[in-house]
């Protein structure tokens, strides 16, 4: 009965988009369009209710983090509308975080938690010591909102029986393209798609999928949530291998539409780590396959046919200059440039602690107001050399526990229920990281140089999927009633 419920909403769906949009061009080819792009909103829909693990905060978590990305690209002249997002998103974590101060020095533990607040904290200083009180005043929230975020995962993670937010996470995120596709069903097979307006580029920017009307993402965003969708589910043996070849799918049909080259770069860089760690078998929560071959080769395939598919169109994305001829990194090295001369011309106080001049550091060029596209660039933006500092800690704290794992606590492992508990006191002995963690991470190393994802902010899906899977990793108590021991290494494996 609910499976015929589903397909009845799903059938509904793909209807009402194929209708809306047939009143809208009088296109029966347009409409076809849109009824195939309903349809697959639908199932993935259906897909998210399949998945095993997912919890309602998880998915709360991800929504407020994927919905605040998405109406910051909808509504650009309309900053209260984002302000609004983040208002909310700071009460209800607020709320789960309490008391939140219980947890602030298990923080410091976390490698994702000082790359996506440290340079927030040193960005107030700076601006407090330069007298810039609005800029000061928009930070101390923007650093509210975020810490809390983190709170309110560690809270999950500590008192809730070590509760995993991961899955909803990227539940959210699916849910996050199912939306988009429904917005824009009208243009997703087709050439040239719906852009915000201003500046962006219409020759640039129109072959790349972003959404429609109502509803907007950047493409290099919508791609990243696909890819780390793919990385979550795509890597543990606790999904079916029917739902791990979806996401599979699914990522690479969403780099296609989106033409992004990091969200390309990204993907074939977790496929290189994942097809490490299944030869080495690292990681806690592997599937077993019969043929490893195949698993290792699939993720290389469909990044092939993407590849492909884009060649054939005529379209090819990968070394395509999109702003300046012959610069493949569609201007990024202009802002980089521009980043490094500013902190060399600024004062001791720009130099030490970042930008003062807006809250977020951006970088004002040709008439917009730009990102980094850098996590490196962007943290001695953000929080200057001591940001830059921060940003090197962090990063090396998070390879760490996801290559390798954290330490034992010393405290008691094994179920309460039948009585019986193991110590994990041996010298040396770690936490075995999960597979999916390993491959999230390392997989992002090389998308640092383009883009600003480790560092969370607005919109920092990636970033909050790490503070959710290394606080789980590092963070949870070490005995938890009616579960499973705590996979742990011994020392000869750590």
């Amino acid at each position: 009965m609910t499976n015929r419920v589903a397909i009845g909403a799903g059938a509904v769906m793909a209807l009402a988009t194929a209708v809306v949009e047939f009143v809208h061009s009088q296109s029966v080819l347009y409409a076809s369009g849109a009824l195939l792009a309903g349809a697959l909103a639908a199932a993935i829909v259906w897909f998210v209710t399949t998945l095993p693990g997912l919890t309602p905060r998880g998915l709360v978590t991800g929504g407020f983090f994927v919905l605040a990305g998405m109406v910051s690209w909808s509504y650009l002249s309309h900053g209260s509308v984002v302000w609004a997002v983040l208002a909310v998103e700071g009460v209800v974590f607020a709320v789960w975080s309490w008391p939140g101060l219980r947890d602030l020095r298990s923080l410091l533990r976390l490698g994702s938690a000082w790359l996506g607040l440290a340079y927030w904290l040193l960005g107030i200083v700076g601006a407090l010591l330069v007298l810039h009180m609005k800029v000061g005043a928009q930070r101390i929230a923007y650093v509210g909102v975020f810490g809390l975020a983190v709170l309110a995962v560690v809270a999950s993670v500590r008192r809730d029986r070590g509760r995993d937010l991961s899955v909803g996470i990227v539940g959210a995120f699916l849910l996050a393209i199912a939306v988009l596709f429904v917005s824009g069903s009208g243009n997703l097979f087709e050439h040239r798609h719906v852009i915000p307006p201003g500046g962006w580029g219409t020759e640039v920017m129109v072959h790349r999928f972003w959404g429609g009307p109502w509803l907007l993402y950047h493409p290099n965003s919508l791609a990243l949530i696909a890819v780390v969708i793919a990385t979550r589910i795509g890597v543990d043996r606790a999904f079916a291998v029917w739902q791990r070849i979806a996401v599979t799918l699914l990522a690479g049909g969403v780099i296609y539409v989106t033409n992004s080259r990091t969200g390309f770069v990204y993907f074939a860089a977790a496929a290189v780590v994942h097809a490490y760690v299944l030869w080495r078998r690292h990681g806690a929560d592997l599937p077993s396959y019969r043929r490893v071959w195949v698993a290792v080769v699939t993720p290389f395939a469909i990044a092939a046919l993407v590849l492909v598919f884009s060649e054939a169109g005529g379209d090819g994305f990968l070394f395509k200059s999109r702003y300046n001829q012959g610069d493949p990194t569609s201007g990024r090295t202009e802002s980089w440039q521009q980043v490094g001369r500013e902190w060399v011309d600024g004062n001791i106080v720009v130099k030490l602690f970042g930008d003062t001049a807006t809250s977020r550091a951006v970088v004002k060029r040709n008439g917009l107001q730009l990102t980094t596209d850098n996590a490196a660039v962007g943290a001695l933006r953000r929080g200057g050399a001591l940001g830059e500092l921060a940003f090197l800690l962090g990063l090396g704290l998070l390879l760490w526990h996801a290559w390798r794992g954290p330490r034992a606590d010393g405290t008691w492992r094994g179920s309460l229920a039948d009585g019986t508990r193991r110590g994990l006191r041996s010298a040396g002995a770690r936490r075995a990281p999960p597979a999916w963690l390993t491959v999230t991470a390392v997989g992002s190393l090389p998308t640092i140089a383009t883009a600003d994802w480790v560092l969370g902010g607005t919109g920092g899906t990636l970033w909050i999927l790490l503070v959710a899977g290394e606080a789980w990793l590092v963070l949870r108590p070490a005995v938890v009633e009616n579960s499973e021991p705590d996979p742990v290494l011994a020392p000869s494996e750590a």
